[in-house]
């Protein structure tokens, strides 16, 4: 996990996972007997050969028989690779699955061996953005306000990104083409944007990068009625009265809150009982990667416990490819994903309102992929015009 560096953020929920259920992981009992647990963890320090290493160490210092890992679009990669290379059952989440795939350098008919993931699709993120720019009207031009990075690359694939979505549900995207992060200056964009009467925005940016699109935007007279954001959009923002997107319409994705309707498959515990204990430990608001990284444990532990040898590497395996277990997270399943070793969770659109004192409150205002969750905010858009 991120422990330091640029994710560090990201690896605040899988700490607290692993020290909230450690106690219930002391062993794992199968028939009469028992085999004793320990966990162990290394930090990726943000970097793809920080996570290499972490994972090397794991091998060679801990003798692991399985790693879990939630990571960054280079450093998880990273981890799962080097557990393929090594035989290490690797268990990862909160990646769209088209680049966990195909960023790894396989195709669906050559399955990795070792390691298996559980997430959504770039074709699932475009499918609920799309359906919030429809609140906008139909057929919209749409901005693309992506990196030159793996997140770029991955949401203008040809087959895998958003274009086949959006074309066949009528819209047109805008790709000026990448920038490099941190950006220094999106006129390019906003010039392209601006000519082809662009009302709506999508990206993958950091909060500054996006807050720096929107000031220059306003400059240059371009007001989109709304802006779709992915990425770090979907955590709390930290400095929200002054990160400069107080006042702009954005809506990311939604793939965990309070309010799913899942429980913990090892003790019950609720969603909403799991987001106020870790809003009561860590004295920060619940982020969304805490349901995903919270069932990462919980099928760890459910493999270890219905393989037929949980010290024996291959077993282990074998035991994540035919799990079907309901977590915190929700339905996670192995058997029928839309590839080997990969499995889905729902997605829900979401909207950032302004909250309690300088926080912002993420709404919830699509959910026809999670019939069992109710809106519970209209999408707020822009009006027309300059």
């Amino acid at each position: 996990m991120p422990r330091t560096g640029r994710l560090a953020r990201l690896g605040q929920p899988l700490t607290f996972a692993l020290e909230r259920l450690a106690t219930r992981l002391t062993h794992i009992t199968q028939g009469t007997r028992r085999h004793r647990v320990r966990l162990a963890w290394r930090d990726s320090r943000s970097e793809p050969d920080g996570a290499r290493r972490a994972v090397a160490e794991l091998v060679r210092d801990e003798d692991v028989r399985m790693v879990v890992t939630m990571d960054g679009t280079r450093t998880l990669p990273a981890v799962a690779d080097a557990c393929e290379v090594l035989s290490i059952p690797c268990l990862s989440t909160v990646f769209p699955w088209q680049a966990y795939v195909s960023g790894r350098g396989t195709e669906p008919a050559r399955p990795f061996r070792w390691t298996y993931h559980f997430a959504w699709g770039l074709d699932d993120m475009a499918a609920v953005f799309a359906e919030m720019w429809e609140r906008v009207g139909p057929g919209r031009t749409v901005g693309c306000l992506w990196n030159d990075g793996p997140q770029g690359q991955s949401l203008r694939h040809p087959r895998h990104g958003f274009a086949p979505v959006a074309a066949a549900r009528g819209h047109t995207l805008v790709d000026p083409g990448g920038y490099r992060e941190p950006a220094a200056c999106f006129e390019r964009h906003v010039r392209r944007f601006k000519e082809a009467g662009a009302e709506v925005v999508t990206s993958a940016a950091t909060v500054e990068d996006l807050a720096l699109f929107q000031r220059q935007a306003r400059e240059a007279g371009l007001r989109p009625r709304l802006i779709t954001c992915s990425r770090w959009l979907t955590f709390p923002r930290e400095n929200a009265a002054t990160d400069g997107l107080s006042n702009t319409r954005v809506a990311t994705l939604v793939y965990w809150t309070p309010r799913h309707p899942f429980h913990c498959s090892l003790d019950g515990t609720t969603a909403s009982a799991l987001a106020g204990d870790y809003q009561r430990t860590t004295g920060r608001p619940w982020p969304q990667p805490l349901g995903p990284a919270h069932a990462l444990v919980e099928i760890a532990a459910h493999a270890l416990a219905t393989a037929a040898d949980p010290t024996d590497r291959p077993a282990i395996a074998a035991a994540l490819g035919r799990t079907r277990l309901p977590t915190i997270a929700g339905l996670v399943d192995f058997t029928c994903g839309p590839t080997p070793n990969v499995a889905l969770l729902p997605l829900a659109g979401g909207q950032w309102r302004p909250g309690r004192g300088r926080r912002q409150e993420l709404a919830l205002v699509t959910t026809s992929r999670l019939p069992r969750l109710s809106p519970d905010a209209e999408l707020t858009v822009g009006l027309p015009g300059p």
